[in-house]
């Protein structure tokens, strides 16, 4: 194990006390300034690193904050944590980033261990499997500081930060309406994940207000990933010619994708013979062959928005249980043929 300097040798150095060494460096009063610029110009010099885990035990805060999120593939979550980790380190906290790599079971093995680290608080994203939100009523009940960002959950009292994902879905659905669209199908995510339900209904309140009748088979189930939107489509253009849809809504931009690429393998155009749009604004959808139009989504905002509320509940600023919305605006691009 590689040797630690400590405050000790510091004040030997100096020819000082080892207490006015340690006030200096923790920025303590009763230290004249000379020699608070002298302590922290010989620890730097000697390589000193802070113990941080004594520090923990006495202030009993580690000034550390999990962020939990459930894939890092696609562009949204990079630019989630960006926002997240911004705030936080401004704040004098550090981040401990955990995957779960949209798995139930590594999930709830990742906030055990974010607890034994004994984080300060926690910033979760769900995975699509999570089906039993236990492991989070025991987070509430411990009384460690908890917000959901994006995919959130119900019913548990705890703060949210999410996107207007109902009213932005009936936006996108209603953009195509308002072009003359009429079969329209939706591929649609996880009913168990709130986005995708806020999506799916969003959606249907879209064409409902229009009176064109909903038909059920246009809206099949797929996920949030490239492959579940290729299957959701190949499903869709396996219809009778007069049932396929005219336009899809994907619940997401890599959804989207997925659709995309079925729909040009079946030799059919974008958007001349089916139009699309997806949600997210992912980094690649001004890139497709097709640019593609989406919701775009403040990513950043979010991460940021959700690490001001934490930092607000760890240092007890607030107490209120809040659902911060974030409005999405739609970007048209080529793919709605608009």
């Amino acid at each position: 194990m590689p040797k630690r300097v400590t405050a000790k040798e510091i004040a030997q150095a100096l020819g000082i006390s080892t207490m006015t060494v340690s006030r200096a460096l923790n920025n303590r009063p009763n230290v004249d300034e000379k020699t608070r610029q002298k302590v922290l110009e010989t620890a730097r010099k000697m390589g000193y690193i802070p113990n941080l885990i004594a520090k923990s035990l006495v202030l009993r805060k580690t000034s550390t904050i999990g962020v939990v999120v459930p894939e890092i593939t696609h562009s949204f979550f990079p630019e989630v944590v960006r926002g997240i980790e911004e705030v936080s380190y401004q704040a004098g906290y550090h981040i401990i980033l955990a995957h779960t790599n949209e798995n139930a079971q590594r999930e709830i093995s990742v906030i055990h261990t974010l607890i034994s680290k004994q984080v300060d608080g926690l910033l979760v994203s769900i995975s699509q499997s999570v089906e039993n939100f236990e492991i989070y009523q025991q987070v509430v009940q411990r009384g460690l500081p908890l917000v959901f960002y994006d995919r959130c959950v119900k019913g548990l009292g705890v703060n949210c930060v999410r996107l207007d994902d109902r009213e932005s879905a009936a936006k996108i659905t209603r953009h195509l309406i308002e072009h003359g669209y009429e079969r329209i199908a939706h591929i649609s995510g996880p009913q168990n994940v709130l986005i995708s339900e806020m999506r799916l209904k969003g959606f249907k309140d879209a064409v409902e207000a229009t009176g064109i009748e909903l038909d059920e088979r246009l809206i099949v189930p797929g996920g949030f990933h490239e492959e579940s939107g290729y299957r959701a489509m190949q499903q869709l253009l396996a219809l009778p010619a007069g049932k396929r849809p005219r336009a899809v809504v994907a619940v997401n931009d890599p959804a989207a994708f997925g659709a995309m690429k079925a729909i040009l393998e079946a030799g059919l155009r974008i958007p001349q013979d089916v139009a699309i749009v997806g949600f997210s604004d992912d980094i690649r959808a001004e890139l497709m062959v097709s640019p593609l139009t989406t919701i775009r989504q403040n990513a950043y905002e979010i991460g940021r928005r959700a690490a001001l509320k934490l930092i607000d509940l760890i240092e007890e600023k607030s107490n209120s249980v809040e659902e911060i919305v974030i409005h999405g605006e739609l970007v048209v691009r080529h793919s709605c043929g608009c």
